[in-house]
């Protein structure tokens, strides 16, 4: 059955169905919890999900308060950058998403969201802007650039921040001292109301090939690429293994016992046997031995 597709030009629908289709697909987007703070030094804490890294050296922390498409006004974290260029950005965890949220509210200019959201204020070391103390990992940053997308309701103000100072709660490293994904317990913005945990099941690894240069799906068997049960993913984990098993390794597989039960069952028509050995090396694959798992597949004649 062929795949589908909702097509639509920009320009052919109304800013906010756009805002959430965008919104909607790009995700999960993790959220900066920005507090800056005005000429007067009254406070602002808001949280964004149009975040991100972008550089290391320098540091370099990206994100965009929009253009409000009710009213085309705009947010005062983006008017206090402009009065004092420096921001913490703070990372939010699953312990305060609610709080994070109810800081998102819409107060009066001057209403500092530390107080309304419950959280704790603690001065920064080198910037004006104060941190949050609950949050597992807060980064003084001073606004190097402000990049207007438009005038328009919606329209994005990337802010570019470098890091000058980190605080990192030390319950959140592992025994090496990296940052452990189980322990800071990060959230994610998705769509309309919905947010994700990055904890539990939905975090896993994936190699990086970086280490080894894999032979690439293009070099798999054709019926391989073809196969009812092999999925993308079971693919690109085949792809990236250095070398295909040689004659040896794939003869002394077809003496296992399972394989040669079913490569000796003569009841079975082939496709089956083809599905039953495809079934058999998916299962030892999603265990990570993928070289075991290739060879299985190598087996069929």
């Amino acid at each position: 059955m062929p795949t589908e597709f909702l097509s639509i030009e920009p320009k052919d629908i109304e800013t906010p169905v756009l805002h959430g289709y965008l919104l909607g697909a790009v995700a999960p987007r993790p959220v900066a919890f920005a507090s800056t703070i005005d000429r007067e030094g009254n406070v602002n804490l808001s949280p964004f999900s149009f975040f991100n890294v972008f550089s290391a050296n320098p540091p370099v922390m990206v994100f965009s308060p929009a253009r409000r498409v009710r009213g085309n006004t705009t947010k005062h974290t983006l008017q206090n950058v402009y009065e004092v260029p420096e921001v913490v950005i703070n990372i939010a965890d699953f312990s305060m998403v609610q709080q994070m949220s109810l800081a998102s509210t819409e107060y009066d200019k001057g209403v500092n969201e530390f107080v309304k959201s419950g959280l704790t204020q603690v001065k920064s070391d080198l910037i004006g802007p104060p941190r949050v103390l609950e949050s597992p990992a807060s980064f003084e940053c001073k606004v190097t650039r402000v990049l207007p997308l438009g005038s328009e309701g919606g329209a994005g103000n990337l802010i570019m921040a470098e890091v000058v100072k980190l605080h990192i709660q030390k319950e959140v490293l592992d025994v090496k001292g990296k940052v452990d994904p189980f322990k800071l317990d990060a959230i994610a913005r998705m769509g309309a109301d919905y947010y994700c945990r990055a904890n539990g099941d939905a975090i896993f690894e994936v190699p990086k090939p970086i280490r080894n240069k894999g032979v690439g799906v293009d070099q798999l068997p054709k019926d391989l690429k073809l196969s009812h049960v092999l999925t993308g993913n079971d693919l690109g984990m085949l792809g990236n293994i250095e070398s295909l098993p040689n004659e040896e390794a794939i003869n002394n597989m077809r003496n296992n016992e399972q394989i040669k039960f079913i490569l000796h069952d003569e009841g079975l028509p082939q496709d089956r046997k083809v599905e039953l050995i495809h079934g058999l090396a998916q299962g030892v694959l999603r265990m990570g031995d993928v070289e075991q798992a290739l060879t299985m597949l190598l087996t069929i004649e």
